[in-house]
């Protein structure tokens, strides 16, 4: 997590709610490569969830950018999508190359040069001697030729050296575009640790849900997702509206709505926000629906939360007033909570009026 990556903390998360260890989760699953395709696997259509793939929410592969890249390359394997992480990584690798060679038939997804690691792999299986295959690979993968910083004479002979080993010629203009390659262990890294969430998002959609939320503890709308399924689709299509006059606070909420429009898509439903049952900062399974965090709610940070729920957690309270003084939270809290009917119809105050 202080890397920026929260894969792990994820990992732990969903561990904890399936009792099913990620290395047993199956990347090799039929349904997680349909699901690069279609979100037809989650028993949902495209206009359900407004996204032509099933993989919002799975790290690396949820940007509408590497959506139109699975499409656009209809990647069959394993080895496919190592190809689609080293070439949304890499600088002048897809748009104006790859891509464009894939759409006019080239060549397919599996022979485009995807990752540095290929080039090398692929000019000793030419049969070019290793050394220099090794100088050519970090000539391109460092874009030394695309940024003219390789004399066009020591290019020239690697040219020639490609060709009289029987490299295409659209090979090696590709070369000549790329100006940064990634690594192919990052990539695997990074589709292992895409694939085996997708496992979870398609066999254990509700405990994925909970996990992903929990490990991103970001602004949602709670209001209007107490107000079900058909407020959340018309939140995102005033969003929509605005285009580019949305605010990135919007923006952001904007994204993790459509995540809550996918889930409640597939049938699951959100518990609201309640004292006697809501944890701090965790979405938590229950009765088959999902239970909203206090955390959850518009203006309460990690610290609030947990005073909110150490001080439902001891449950002698009497009235709002009595629970605000224990919990140490502002009215406004407390009064956003009573408006979402999470304080359970406790008095005001501990006043009693006589008549």
């Amino acid at each position: 997590d202080i890397l920026g990556h929260d894969v792990p903390t994820f990992y732990k998360h969903l561990e904890n709610l399936t009792g099913t260890s990620v290395m047993d989760a199956d990347v090799c699953d039929p349904k997680l490569y349909e699901m690069l395709l279609t979100p037809e696997p989650m028993g949902v259509t495209e206009e359900d969830i407004d996204c032509n793939t099933g993989t919002l929410s799975l790290p690396e592969l949820g940007t509408p950018f590497v959506r139109q890249m699975l499409l656009d390359s209809r990647p069959k394997n394993f080895s496919d999508m190592l190809q689609i992480s080293g070439l949304s990584h890499g600088t002048d690798v897809w748009l104006g190359n790859a891509k464009d060679l894939i759409d006019n038939g080239t060549c397919t997804i599996s022979e485009v040069i995807g990752t540095r690691d290929n080039i090398m792999v692929y000019l000793i299986h030419k049969g070019l001697e290793e050394g220099r295959a090794f100088k050519i690979t970090e000539t391109v993968r460092k874009g030394l030729v695309a940024k003219g910083k390789v004399s066009a004479e020591d290019w020239s002979a690697m040219e020639d050296d490609m060709r009289s080993h029987g490299v295409p010629e659209w090979y090696i203009e590709s070369c000549h575009k790329i100006k940064y390659m990634f690594p192919k262990a990052h990539a695997a890294a990074y589709v292992i640790s895409a694939l085996r969430l997708a496992w979870y998002k398609v066999h254990r959609p509700l405990e994925f849900y909970c996990a992903y939320f929990t490990a991103r503890p970001e602004d949602v709308d709670v209001p209007t997702i107490m107000n079900g399924k058909q407020a959340v689709r018309q939140y995102l299509q005033n969003i929509k509206a605005k285009g580019k006059e949305a605010s990135k606070k919007e923006l952001d909420v904007y994204n993790n709505m459509l995540i809550f429009n996918e889930m409640m898509s597939r049938g699951i439903e959100v518990l609201p926000i309640d004292i006697k049952h809501s944890h701090a900062m965790k979405y938590l399974p229950e009765n088959g629906k999902m239970r909203l965090p206090f955390g959850a709610l518009s203006g309460v940070g990690e610290k609030a939360a947990y005073s909110i729920y150490e001080a439902a957690q001891k449950g002698d309270f009497v009235s709002r007033e009595d629970f605000q003084i224990e919990a140490g939270v502002s009215k406004t809290i407390i009064q956003n909570l009573a408006d979402l009917g999470a304080m359970n119809d406790l008095p005001d105050t501990n006043q009693i009026s006589m008549f």
